[in-house]
């Protein structure tokens, strides 16, 4: 059941759920920090409308500047705003923020600990038709590994809003990464959200012990829980823990629910290789080895086709969550 303490959208799994693009949250939180702080400036790559700056430069056009497509430009002069006291948040596709312009994010921003806020949108396979070239499935791993960032990979518009104004209050360069598509609302706007902390946002019913834990990130949140409502209605305990923060990660969290269920499954729209579930990996190798099974692409560039397609090919539908479950449970009885 969903968990009752965070007040997630109760019509979660109704047919009629309200659907909103995750991208659409983060340019609303970002005009609400704008209303905060002065000193938040928007910088884009020529894609305002894309990645919703478009609501911050509306609002605030005397903050925001047009880069034009240059994205390792954008990211050099957001560094040198941000040494002069701005908070400057730079977006672009993914792809080509952080894809493009990493070397200037790791030398410039993060070397220098600037306080520079990197929206990457478009993440994922679920672009869809726009093809591998422009499907950004690497991005957890290209900031993860640079020292000082955080990121954070928020499951809806309601947890992208609440990231945004989050991050810009604090001093720290961080990455969050963004889907194009339309997303269910999982949360609400009475649902808390801190950064560096994951949510257990489904539990079984009556108290009982659960037998497998889900860990997921982003918009694939949504279906990791649709399978565990399922699984519920068959007899089984299931834990969904909502992973938003990568970095830091919340090892405390991990490694209890692994402890409590002894069989742990990741889902992201990500490479497996040195993504989210990775992350995890490694953080259970140090506290507590479990078994796990890893749902995300597996070594493969992306193609053209529409967002369901292509996550039912790369393997990352319920269905394939049921199957990582089944294989998981069954190495844990072994």
């Amino acid at each position: 059941m969903l968990n009752p303490l965070l007040k997630l959208n109760p019509k979660l799994f109704d047919k009629n759920i309200e659907m909103t693009p995750i991208r659409r949250g983060f340019g609303e939180g970002l005009v609400i920090a704008g209303d905060l702080n002065k000193d938040v400036v928007g910088l884009c790559a020529d894609l305002v409308e894309s990645t919703a700056m478009n609501l911050f430069k509306d609002k605030y056009p005397d903050r925001f500047i047009e880069m034009g497509i240059a994205e390792q430009n954008m990211a050099s002069v957001a560094s040198g705003m941000a040494a002069m006291g701005k908070i400057p948040f730079i977006t672009s596709y993914a792809m080509f923020s952080p894809g493009r312009n990493w070397e200037q994010i790791r030398t410039t921003i993060c070397y220098n600990d600037r306080n520079v806020k990197i929206a990457g949108s478009h993440a994922g396979v679920s672009v869809g038709a726009d093809g591998g070239t422009h499907q950004a499935i690497e991005d957890i791993a290209l900031m993860r590994v640079i020292p000082n960032m955080v990121l954070i990979s928020p499951c809806d518009a309601n947890e992208a809003k609440k990231a945004t104004i989050a991050c810009s209050q604090t001093k720290t360069p961080t990455y969050i990464r963004l889907a194009r598509n339309n997303t269910p609302l999982i949360t609400t706007r009475e649902t808390p959200f801190i950064i560096g902390k994951a949510q257990t946002v489904f539990i079984p019913a009556g108290d009982k012990r659960a037998e497998i834990g889900i860990i997921a990130t982003g918009a694939l949140l949504f279906k990791a829980m649709k399978v565990a409502n399922e699984l519920e209605k068959e007899g089984k305990a299931v834990k969904v823990l909502n992973l938003s923060t990568i970095k830091p990660l919340d090892e405390e969290a991990i490694w209890q629910l692994a402890h409590e269920t002894r069989a742990i499954v990741t889902v992201e729209e990500h490479q497996i290789i040195g993504g989210m579930g990775s992350a995890v990996a490694e953080c259970l190798a140090r506290h507590y080895p479990t078994p796990i099974e890893f749902i995300g692409v597996k070594d493969k560039f992306g193609q053209s086709g529409t967002p369901e397609e292509l996550l039912e090919h790369y393997a990352m539908g319920e269905k394939d969550i049921r199957e990582a479950i089944k294989r998981v449970l069954a190495r844990k009885t072994k």
